[in-house]
């Protein structure tokens, strides 16, 4: 995975790139096939705004997050992103959706 942070109106501590770095590899649990990663941290005001694109193969993801904490920002975003590729690797397993459905006897 290629990761790319820059700031915007903020210089990106090595704090905040760690814990970057350490909230996207629940991402990399999921879904391993990610080619490049680019997150854009931003200050406007009294908000932090957070950005991610993100680049694998056959998709392009984006999300965006915006909170007075930066950390709770980055939060957001991870778990908007952890959503996102979880929905596309669910699509990508059945890419037609007409696979029946396996439940076991507990569930039932």
């Amino acid at each position: 995975m290629n990761l790319q942070v820059t700031g915007h109106h903020l210089d990106v501590t090595p704090a905040m790139r760690e814990y970057l770095t350490s909230k996207l590899e629940r991402i990399m649990r999921h879904f391993d096939r990610l080619m490049d990663v680019s997150v854009t941290l931003s200050t406007e005001r009294e908000q932090r705004k957070v950005e991610a694109n993100i680049h694998m193969s056959g998709k392009n993801l984006f999300a965006e997050s915006q909170d007075t904490d930066m950390y709770a920002a980055i939060d957001a975003l991870v778990d908007k992103l952890d959503r996102q590729i979880l929905k596309h690797k669910e699509k990508r397993a059945d890419p037609r959706g007409d696979a029946p459905i396996k439940r076991t006897a507990a569930e039932e």
